[in-house]
């Protein structure tokens, strides 16, 4: 997964897709990662990368996020 931005979006783009967001979407979309990766327990780690990139570029813009609880679980 890469993820790249600009002034006023984020770009995600994977094996299969890239879709682009406004700025102000990120914390939205991080919830929504997290949140398939809770209900699909099946998947593995296959929402990692997403999330792990979605919290970079929140660190990197200054966008306070919290916790991920599911990471918060196994500390």
């Amino acid at each position: 997964m890469k993820i790249t931005h600009t002034d006023t979006t984020f770009t995600m783009s994977g094996t299969h897709s890239t879709d682009s967001y406004p700025l102000d979407e990120l914390t939205k979309q991080l919830a929504v990662y997290r949140q398939l990766r809770a209900d699909f327990l099946k998947s593995g780690t296959s929402y990692d990368a997403i999330i792990d990139g979605l919290e970079a570029l929140a660190y990197e813009l200054g966008v306070r996020v919290d916790p991920d609880p599911a990471r918060m679980a196994t500390a």
